[in-house]
């Protein structure tokens, strides 16, 4: 599956943004769909995923209440909405599909990523 995520943007902080990303093909619902992020002179981080029916996700511990995963299988696109922005969510984030049954935090089980959205939040 090939990904594209436009968007992202520069905010203030206590902002909201949605970022979305595209997939094509046909198969996008048998995919975990997940969003990372990389600051500059980080590590790429996990921030939510989602499973095949979206009806069950997870969240990394300092965005959870503030972000929110969701997907339209029918339109092949998952969304990460997010609230309350804070000068440290500022990164380029990253969509990723993996094939995993099971909602995965881990990098290394997503196979396909799309190119990367610079979000930058100012205080």
């Amino acid at each position: 599956v090939q990904l594209q995520a436009p968007g992202g943007g520069l905010v203030q902080a206590g902002g909201s943004l949605r970022l979305s990303c595209a997939a094509s093909g046909r198969t996008f619902s048998s995919y975990t769909m997940g969003w990372f992020r990389q600051a500059p002179g980080k590590e790429r981080e996990f921030v939510a995923a989602i499973d095949r029916s979206g009806y069950s996700t997870r969240y990394r511990y300092s965005v959870k209440g503030r972000f929110a995963i969701s997907r339209d299988n029918a339109k092949n696109t998952v969304y990460l909405l997010m609230n309350s922005l804070k000068p440290e969510d500022t990164a380029v984030y990253y969509c990723a599909a993996g094939p995993r049954v099971t909602i995965m935090i881990d990098s290394a089980t997503y196979d396909s990523w799309g190119q990367g959205t610079q979000v930058t939040v100012s205080s």
